[in-house]
């Protein structure tokens, strides 16, 4: 389980930061800080339901795995690790300048972490002891179709990351 957390929080990682790129630094690029959260302002627009929905979706896992990893640790705690670990996320982005360090994101990251324990709690119910058995398979699942589906995409013609400057052509001969 603590093999597949760790797999997880790369895949985490490299989504957040590099959006499933090559990791690289912004060179001259500038950082970007978006504090109102949910809102627009300062040359920043509001945030789309579906980045709101991805970034929730996003963190459901790490409840899911710190739920199954450390079960006497209380909700909140849970959610204050997933907010640190995701506001953590936020500060690298804005100091590599690698996108809109966004407290939105924060706020929702966390959110996600904790519908991640809720599903854990009535799975829990449901389930009882077989919860431990169900959850550890469809996390490795999930984790493995996650890591093949991120691996495909970066092997993929797609790309989204910064748009390099075509080099220039070559001159031709006087």
């Amino acid at each position: 389980m603590v093999a597949l957390f760790v797999v997880y929080l790369a895949l985490l990682v490299w989504v957040v930061l590099w959006k499933l790129e090559v990791p690289h630094l912004a060179e001259g690029a500038v950082r970007k800080l978006k504090v109102v959260p949910f809102g627009s302002g300062l040359g920043a627009r509001a945030n789309t339901g579906v980045e709101v929905a991805g970034n929730l979706l996003l963190f459901v896992p790490f409840g899911l795995y710190l739920g199954l990893l450390a079960p006497a640790w209380r909700r909140r705690r849970v959610v204050a690790a997933a907010a640190a670990a995701s506001l953590t996320l936020e500060v690298v982005q804005f100091a590599l300048a690698l996108g809109k360090a966004d407290v939105t994101d924060v706020i929702v990251n966390a959110a996600g972490a904790l519908v991640g324990l809720v599903l854990l709690a009535a799975l829990r119910r449901r389930l009882g002891p077989r919860t431990r058995g169900v959850v550890t398979r469809a996390c490795a699942l999930a984790t493995a179709l996650a890591l093949l589906a991120c691996l495909a995409f970066a092997a993929s013609p797609l790309h989204f990351g910064p748009q390099r400057a075509p080099s220039p052509a070559p001159s031709a001969p006087r």
